[in-house]
């Protein structure tokens, strides 16, 4: 057991992030090796194998509504999110033990394959760190060079702050994310659950960085910055010279709640492509990715990109 937790597949899986899966037992690996191939081609010329289709294309599910709470502060699951959109409920997590801020895995939609990338709000509030950078930034290349399209689920409050990541290098991994999603040619579908603020927003596939399709529930905030730290900010010296600070603030919190930390203000500036119902996601999504199937997009010329290494 002590060996088991200095370097065993555990440790590889959830730590150093090198394994991308563990079984418990020969059988138990094969069978998950053969579930995987449901989602990904045999090699690069190959499409993407579709699933059964079974599950009705048009499918809206009521409880999208109340799975964002109405609290901004509060967690929740982004499992119930992609369970309750993607074929049959089904998602094939890839790296599920690391970083678990963010989630990553495959799935089916229409029938079709696609690599799902989420922020997770039940870990870490759904922040980036140097971690989340780095499996999602494989995951979204591996999806590239194989042709399947890439969703995108967006809950970020920001990059995650502190002396351990910036001396670890969090500006250089966050932008192979960037970079990631940049250069990836394949159909980027983004919706926007709750909160994207500042350079994490523009991070996760915004139309900032060629995202294809991209639309926000009404819970949707979309701004530089959390209301409470932009007003703390912005209105420093009316809120310190008030008779009531605490008062003042939270007067300047719903006003900028209203004015700007909603998708509203996004939408007329054509930085996401619409609003819609949650109940809608599922058919909206199967619908972009129809139009999107033929897409074709080309990179600059040139041998290869310097990615951030």
């Amino acid at each position: 057991m002590r060996l088991e937790r200095l370097g065993g597949a555990d440790t590889h899986a959830g730590t150093s992030g090198v394994a991308h899966f563990v079984h418990e037992s020969e059988p138990a690996s094969l069978a998950a090796i053969r579930e995987l191939f449901a989602f990904i081609p045999q090699n690069n010329l190959d499409d993407p194998p579709r699933g059964k289709g079974t599950d009705p294309r048009d499918r809206r599910d009521a409880a999208l509504v109340d799975v964002v709470p109405d609290h901004p502060n509060k967690p929740y699951d982004m499992h119930d999110v992609i369970g309750r959109i993607v074929d049959d409920g089904r998602f094939y997590e890839v790296h599920r033990e690391y970083a678990q801020n963010i989630l990553c895995g495959f799935a089916h939609l229409g029938g079709t394959s696609i690599g799902i990338v989420a922020n997770q709000p039940a870990v870490l509030a759904g922040v980036l760190d140097i971690s989340a950078s780095l499996k999602a930034a494989r995951f979204i290349r591996f999806c590239d060079a194989f042709n399947i399209p890439i969703v995108t689920f967006e809950d970020v409050p920001g990059f995650l702050p502190g002396t351990a990541q910036e001396h670890g290098g969090i500006i250089k991994h966050g932008a192979k994310l960037l970079y990631a999603y940049c250069e990836a040619t394949v159909p980027k579908l983004t919706v926007i659950t709750r909160k994207a603020y500042g350079g994490a927003y523009d991070v996760m596939s915004s139309k900032h960085i060629r995202g294809d399709y991209n639309v926000a529930w009404p819970t949707a905030e979309i701004a530089v910055m959390g209301p409470k730290g932009a007003v703390e900010i912005l209105f420093r010296k009316e809120i310190n010279d008030s008779s009531d600070p605490a008062k003042a603030t939270d007067g300047k919190v719903a006003e900028y709640t209203e004015k700007f930390a909603n998708p509203y203000v996004a939408a007329g500036r054509g930085y996401v492509d619409d609003i819609i119902d949650p109940r809608d996601t599922r058919p909206r999504l199967i619908g972009a990715l129809e139009t999107l199937r033929g897409k074709r997009d080309r990179n600059p010329p040139k041998k290869h990109g310097n990615i951030p290494l």
